[in-house]
């Protein structure tokens, strides 16, 4: 992904209490012979006067992928009074080994030797705090429900407490198919890369090769578990959210894909917590977009200090949740900055919001009442619904949110009320209540919550989906008998948005929304029945006085890395429609470009090339196809590695194929085709 390191509002900091050492490759050993890569960064005189410790421990390379974004923080915590380590998890980066998934036991049993290892250290004391933005928030849930004893404190940054129901894989019983596969194949060309020579010596092509040969598809596993069974359950710490013991500190953004987990982890740990909501994508606060941005890393510090060393910051002292009400605004596929104000709740408890039903009527209205005349309304299938909904997990980048849902809607039923008399500030999960019947054993349900502005423009607000196979169990599915008669639940993404007097509610819905979601075997009818069984049930949340108190100081830095930038950035999002043909083409292109570090003269970059197509009226053409190109070199030493994914289905089948091409200096050195065929298992 692209980096950006945004300088509006920033004060840099050149002056930290205390001067900061930096071991750049440090070995820490396993028990089974591996060896793990750390970098780590110290306060000059720790071994004299020892420190707690701060860990950061992902698959995405230190040494280049996230040289420039570590430079940001951890100094900082080192210049603070903290030894900040920074490891590549096993078979990434420098270490050794090989990833054969994410998350599993081997990835947490590392950890809990990491941790062992910081504690024999000379420069260590009074215990380890964990941190990380996806990869890293999750393993840092994951790892604290192992109960370490050196482990106090962690801060999960943009992720889930639940595998299953909320990550790139599947939502709502759905094949989440924007990034089942692209994220496998994300993965598959990171994993690809190698070590660099100059830390582990003339073995490093030979360790590559084997890394390129034996490190799986991640996709074949991911699709061989279609339902939420043992192997979706390990790492979700909500199956026994008490297995966590220790504090956590939950943060969020509304445009990120990961947000319902900090509501769910505010409401069901027991333990000492924090949550923290703003506008923005999936990056760290203190540079996300869209602004304001915060002065995290001063927040991380506030939070760390409090639970290592036993500092008075009052940080605990404030309200339980935090978090940024998004005033209404137009649509836009690209925002650098929301309007609105910083709201606060002394505790978060879904039982306790204040929801106001609306009713579906057959005249397309939403009112507060339900219809007298019990009707009923058909949602029919367009298969080309959704190609405008933005991406699942946006970074930033011009182009993933939302464009105008007025695209959309003839795809789908829209109902909506009339213009609002008064503001309406949301904070919560919006559900759908629903009475229905299908006419086809297999289907999905999606609902699109708008607001219309006076003018005609619609912006997506939030949106939910329900394999209705799965309504009464993620586990156990079970297939619709044709016509009959159920009650469901949709819940659609946590919103946190203040609709405008003058402005209308709309809720939209359809059996489809590709590419987010992949479509069912057979094109489904859905029947609805308008009646008080069916109805869209708001979280209203009126101001307080406790949010006049949120503040947060403005965003600082410790200068980063210098680089030499070779090749510049770029992405695109184009959508295309061939009349001849009927078919729907989305082609989403990043050109990370390249970038040297001046500091070790490592040159790296990618380039990711996602083609999503489906034809209209026919769900058996859904077709993802993902290529990368991704790049690590230095001087006479330069390497790429080329990769492509496939994916498709029949009605019975899900079809993927996976290759990866290696080059070192332009010459081939290794090339790998595989392919699955995975039962379809009630999608």
């Amino acid at each position: 992904m692209v980096f950006n390191v945004r300088k509006s509002n920033r004060k840099i900091i050149t002056d930290l209490p205390r001067k900061v050492k930096k071991i750049e490759n440090i070995w820490i050993p396993m028990k089974d012979g591996v060896k793990l890569s750390a970098t780590i960064w110290l306060p000059e005189d720790a071994e004299e006067n020892p420190v707690p410790a701060l860990l950061e421990y992902i698959p995405y390379r230190k040494t280049d992928a996230t040289a420039l974004r570590d430079s940001l923080r951890h100094p900082y915590f080192a210049g603070h009074g903290y030894a900040s380590i920074r490891v590549d998890i096993r078979g990434s980066g420098e270490s050794e080994g090989i990833m054969y998934d994410e998350y599993l036991k081997q990835e947490q049993d590392d950890a809990l030797e990491v941790l062992d290892w910081i504690c024999q250290q000379p420069w260590h004391t009074n215990g380890v705090g964990m941190f990380g933005k996806s990869w890293g928030g999750f393993n840092s849930l994951q790892i604290a429900a192992r109960n370490h004893p050196a482990l106090k404190a962690i801060m999960t940054i943009c992720s889930t407490d639940d595998r299953y129901a909320d990550d790139v894989h599947y939502k709502g019983g759905a094949v989440l198919a924007s990034d089942m596969l692209w994220w496998a194949s994300t993965m598959l060309a990171y994993n690809a890369r190698p070590q660099d020579p100059q830390l582990v010596g003339d073995v490093w092509k030979e360790n590559w090769i084997e890394r390129l040969d034996k490190t799986p598809p991640f996709v074949y596993e991911w699709m061989r578990h279609q339902t939420r069974d043992a192997y979706w359950k390990h790492g979700s710490i909500c199956e026994n959210y008490d297995d966590i013991q220790i504090p956590v500190y939950a943060v969020g953004g509304w445009e990120d894909g990961y947000t319902n987990a900090v509501f769910r982890m505010l409401e069901n740990l027991n333990v000492p917590r924090k949550g923290l909501i703003g506008p923005w994508t999936h990056e760290y606060p203190e540079m996300a977009v869209p602004g304001p941005q915060i002065g995290f890393l001063q927040e991380a510090l506030r939070w760390w200090d409090h639970w290592l060393k036993g500092k008075e910051t009052a940080i605990m002292d404030e309200p339980m949740l935090k978090a940024y009400m998004n005033d209404g605004y137009t649509p836009q596929t690209y925002a650098d900055y929301r309007e609105g104000k910083w709201v606060a709740e002394e505790n978060w408890q879904q039982q306790s919001q204040q929801y106001e039903p609306l009713y579906l009527q057959s005249n397309g209205q939403l009112t507060e009442q339900p219809a007298t005349h019990h009707s009923s309304v058909h949602i029919t299938s367009a298969q080309q619904h959704g190609l405008y909904a933005g991406v699942f997990c946006p970074f930033g980048l011009e182009g993933e949110l939302p464009a105008d849902q007025r695209m959309e809607n003839g795809y789908a039923t829209c109902f909506q009320t009339t213009p609002l008399e008064e503001n309406l500030p949301l904070l919560g999960f919006p559900k759908l209540h629903v009475q229905f019947s299908s006419d086809q054993p297999l289907a999905n349900f999606i609902v699109r919550l708008n607001d219309v502005a006076p003018d005609g423009q619609v912006t997506r607000m939030s949106w939910g989906v329900l394999n209705l196979t799965h309504m009464n169990s993620h586990e156990f599915p079970e297939k619709l008998v044709p016509h009959e008669q159920y009650e469901a639940t949709i819940t659609l993404n946590a919103v946190g948005y203040r609709i405008k007097k003058g402005h209308r509610i709309q809720v939209a819905l359809s059996p489809t929304y590709w590419p987010h979601i992949w479509p069912s075997k057979e094109e489904a009818t859905i029947t609805v029945n308008l009646n008080d069984k069916t109805n869209l049930v708001l979280p209203v949340r009126e101001d307080q006085e406790i949010d006049d108190n949120v503040q947060f100081e403005q965003p600082e830095t410790t200068p980063v890395l210098e680089i030499d930038q070779l090749h510049d950035p770029s992405h695109s999002r184009n959508i295309s429609y061939d009349v001849t043909t009927q078919q729907w083409t989305l082609v989403d292109y990043t050109d990370e470009g390249i970038r040297k570090l001046k500091t070790n003269g490592i040159e790296s970059g990618s380039i990711s090339h996602n083609v999503y197509t489906i034809r209209e009226g026919d769900p058996l053409s859904a077709a993802v196809n993902c290529d990368w190109e991704i790049y690590v070199g230095r001087d006479e030493w330069q390497t790429k590695v080329v990769t492509n994914s496939r994916m498709t289905a029949d009605e019975n089948y899900f079809y993927l194929a996976n290759k990866v091409v290696a080059y070192h200096n332009d010459e081939e050195v290794f090339s790998k085709e595989t392919t699955e065929e995975i039962p379809r298992n009630h999608v």
